[in-house]
């Protein structure tokens, strides 16, 4: 007997249907991945799941038995238990990682009323000590890092005899060392009898962990592929449409040198380097978390300062004091983590997707405060056709958005108004292959301005880029064309 079953499951909200008859088998310590572009109904699944949202209609079993948990504590009570990708609400960032660990029984009274520190340390160790991890049970729980973060969830998890495990994006934020080791550890419940739900936009997840892939497209399933598995069918399957691996054709010749950097340095006891980028190229850098990519496009938008060198913008000196001056120079970006830096937030009067894209034009737009909606609306509406962001009107909510349009808005921001260097920080972070694709050509299009991007993933800054270069200990340590595989294996 299966240990989940799920058959023609719809589910719809208003006019919009995200599930139309999807359906779903998981086998006892089975890792099964869900696949699909932003939209395709993924998210809508595990909140039934989860029992965050119910099912309109279609039958779901655990075990045998019906199964609709009204929320995410009865479905953790049942067996099933969610990893989100955003670990931020695992633990309270001023608790030890042993509070977090006992979170769930603090708040059901599992635990009894009067606790020790030693009570609660020697119970959290038991935890840990059940799911093989080794954590510092003192150490705030804010002080960990996105790979910790997750362990603490996946043990919080196994504490409550979880049965399936569904894992949303854990590996969105992690390097590739990190992954690595959380690969380990899923390998490891696969062996225990648990069984895995994995969502991953990443093929390199889902081809060293999934023995099934299940796609899904408009709610519905279009494809199952078994290990190995096919990728390039899988895709197609996700999209509707072939999709070509070419990458980027290097072009023969760019403009002006946009910006020049000499002999910089971005922490005093790191090694100089020199960059170049001219009008029309885009040059990725790659390289681990904390090797110095997010730290150098900071610098460049007014953020930090470099300790040391000299920065040119168009031949003249660039030393950005804030991000307005950096705006002012042409210099624009889209930070790493959009919800925080890009978004204004839900329920805010600029969360539309016309207030988002004016939002660092409004003295140029709105002179002297007339704040007249004309502009707004036909620039959300040129980037709507011009991008292919799934929206209702340049009215509606981002937050009503996939993460894949949601990060199509953030860079049609920038291509309201005219730049000359475009820093764009892990751009392609919770876009699937198709808006990849899109986002991707958006950003090659433009042969005016100089693009410079960081991506924590080589095959990413592989397949947008013209020059690819490798950071590493806060300094560029090697450059490549983006036709070097040996590269690409080295940093994979």
């Amino acid at each position: 007997m299966p240990l989940l079953e799920i058959e023609n499951i719809h589910r719809s909200f208003g006019s919009t249907r995200a599930l139309a008859g999807a359906s779903l088998v998981i086998g006892r310590g089975e890792i099964v991945a869900l696949m699909g572009a932003n939209g395709a109904g993924k998210s809508t699944l595990v909140k039934i799941l989860s029992g965050v949202q119910s099912a309109d209609s279609g039958a779901i079993r655990l075990n045998g038995r019906d199964f609709h948990p009204n929320s995410p504590a009865q479905a953790a009570r049942c067996g099933v238990v969610t990893v989100h990708q955003s670990t931020d609400l695992v633990g309270i960032p001023d608790l030890s990682v042993a509070d977090a660990l006992l979170l769930n029984h603090f708040v059901d009274g599992r635990q009894s009323f009067f606790l020790t520190r030693r009570t609660v340390r020697k119970a959290a160790a038991a935890i840990l000590a059940e799911a093989g991890f080794d954590l510092p049970l003192d150490r705030t729980f804010a002080d960990l890092g996105p790979a910790d973060r997750q362990l603490v969830a996946i043990a919080r998890a196994l504490a409550i005899k979880a049965e399936l495990l569904i894992l949303d994006e854990p590996t969105a934020s992690l390097s590739a060392e990190e992954a690595g080791r959380l690969y380990q550890t899923v390998l490891a419940l696969k062996a225990r009898g648990i069984s895995v739900l994995y969502i991953s936009h990443r093929t390199a997840d889902i081809a060293a962990l999934a023995d099934r892939a299940v796609v899904l497209r408009g709610g519905r399933n279009v494809g199952s592929f078994t290990r190995p598995i096919d990728f390039d069918a899988a895709i197609e399957a996700m999209i509707g449409r072939p999709l070509t691996s070419a990458r980027p054709q290097q072009r023969s010749s760019q403009g002006d040198v946009v910006l020049d950097l000499r002999v910089v340095r971005l922490r005093s006891e790191a090694e100089p380097f020199d960059l170049q980028v001219r009008a029309g190229e885009v040059v990725a850098i790659t390289g681990v978390l904390g090797a110095g990519k997010s730290r150098l496009l900071s610098a460049l938008f007014g953020l930090g300062a470099f300790a040391d060198g000299k920065t040119y913008l168009e031949g003249k000196p660039y030393a950005p004091r804030n991000p307005a001056e950096a705006i002012a120079a042409g210099v624009a970006m889209a930070a790493e983590d959009r919800h925080r830096s890009s978004l204004m937030p839900r329920d805010w009067p600029g969360e539309t997707i016309a207030a988002t894209i004016s939002l660092p034009h409004l003295r140029r737009w709105y002179p002297g405060g007339l704040m007249a909606s004309g502009r707004e609306a036909r620039e959300a509406a040129r980037a709507i056709g011009k991008l292919g962001i799934k929206a209702q009107s340049p009215a509606q909510s981002i937050w009503a958005l996939s993460g894949g349009n949601q990060q199509k808005v953030v860079l049609a921001r920038w291509d309201a108004e005219p730049s000359r260097l475009l820093l764009l920080d892990e751009p392609f972070q919770g876009v699937d292959v198709g808006a990849r694709q899109d986002i991707i050509a958006a950003i090659r299009a433009n042969t005016n301005r100089a693009t410079l991007i960081a991506t924590s993933d080589p095959e990413e800054a592989f397949e947008v880029a013209d020059r690819v270069l490798v950071m590493e200990h806060h300094s560029l340590r090697r450059a490549s064309d983006n036709r070097a595989p040996a590269l690409l294996e080295e940093h994979a």
